[in-house]
């Protein structure tokens, strides 16, 4: 078995495309292909790069396994620059000249989008890992499948806690360049009317660099007893900056995405304490779905550090493709699409369970908090490894 792990250059990228179209035309008949784009390199490296680590550690588990249908896996992976264009052209390359017999899916709504545009067609049976906006499965995607409990119920349970605790002022912000960014936004205000919670600052932007000191600035002067900020982790991490160097943060501060990730605090330093944000998944004894603690032991040890989420969608999408070409016996996207589309099962994720259009209706999210260095689920209660510190 063979990894293909690729990053192309602009210059060289015909070249490469040429290149492989001669390795994969004689395709060979003991093996399985499947292919994906990675963000390796662009805004969405961080989490990505987990999703990288999870697919090779599946193709590694499953070929130790005897394979699928009795054959190796081999996975071609790409590096799509975080950018919805070259993830188009790649996801193009595997299916067209490649010839893969299965897809995975890159990170991101914006980049599932793309890939979406290109499988559908094809009819290949895309498990999105890492895409929670509304947007992707309001075309008519048949083939196109969501993991992740849909963006706008992820902060659900801090408002809860927030509601509870009295905290009732809240700065929203968010970058509107994503769809997942303002699907988040939405759904945190329809529900801050149902908690009671008032908005009393709220603004959208699309360059954090440029925009968010500016933005602080009119914060501070309304005093929000809580911040926001829905963003991917360039724009997370501007914001954490620009608060340590005022020496200002409110009672309760949240993020997306970079607060669930291991080197959270490493990379940011002690204002990480009291941060909270949604998560898909943690590696804590308190998640009770089968095959996490194997998953967790067997990941760290392949990867040498401990599974984001990111990483565990990643392998709970391919655990579910195994389960459906397991059971249907084929490697034919129309009846592994209908397979999937009627599941109704746990993965080391959790519950999967999607309506008729592929929306998740099975996953929820928890929400973490850091706390004197350490990762906690606080919320819901009864997956709880520790009080919320608000």
């Amino acid at each position: 078995m063979k990894n293909r792990v690729v990053s192309i250059g602009s210059w060289a990228l015909g070249f490469v495309l040429i290149l492989f179209a001669n390795c994969y035309a004689a395709k060979s008949a003991d093996k399985i292909l499947i292919g994906a784009t990675i963000s390796m390199s662009g805004k969405y490296k961080e989490p990505a790069l987990m999703m990288q680590e999870a697919y090779n550690y599946w193709v590694q588990d499953i070929n130790a396994r005897g394979g699928l249908l009795g054959k190796q896996v081999e996975l071609i992976l790409y590096d799509d620059k975080s950018t919805p264009e070259t993830t188009e052209t790649l996801y193009r390359q595997l299916i067209e000249k490649d010839n893969v017999d299965l897809v995975l899916s890159p990170y991101s709504t914006p980049l599932t989008l793309k890939a979406s545009e290109v499988c559908e067609p094809n009819e290949k049976v895309l498990l999105a890992v890492a895409a929670a906006s509304k947007k992707p499965w309001s075309m008519g995607r048949r083939y196109l499948f969501q993991l992740y409990a849909p963006a706008d119920r992820q902060f659900v349970g801090l408002l809860d806690m927030m509601a509870r605790a009295n905290y009732s002022k809240l700065a929203l912000i968010y970058n509107d360049v994503s769809p997942f960014n303002v699907d988040i936004a939405a759904g945190i205000k329809d529900w801050s009317r149902k908690f009671k919670i008032e908005i009393v600052y709220e603004k959208s932007y699309q360059n954090g660099e440029e925009e968010l000191a500016k933005i602080i600035e009119e914060i501070r002067e309304i005093q929000p007893d809580s911040i926001i900020n829905s963003a991917y982790p360039p724009d997370s991490y501007e914001l954490l900056r620009l608060l340590d160097s005022l020496n200002y943060r409110p009672p309760v501060l949240a993020l997306p995405i970079v607060p669930a990730h291991p080197d959270f605090q490493k990379n940011v330093g002690l204002i990480a304490d009291r941060i909270l944000g949604p998560s898909q998944w943690e590696p804590r004894e308190r998640i009770p779905f089968p095959g996490t603690k194997q998953f967790i032991e067997g990941f760290s040890k392949f990867a040498g550090h401990e599974p984001s989420f990111h990483a565990t969608s990643a392998y709970s999408s391919c655990q579910l493709l195994e389960k459906a070409i397991t059971q249907t016996k084929t490697l034919d996207n129309k009846t592994l699409r209908d397979y999937i589309a009627a599941l109704d099962t746990v993965t080391i994720l959790g519950r999967f369970k999607v309506d008729l259009s592929g929306v998740q209706v099975g996953h929820s999210s928890v929400i973490i908090q850091w706390q004197n260095g350490k990762k906690e689920i606080v919320w819901p209660r009864k997956m709880r490894t520790a009080e919320p510190m608000l």
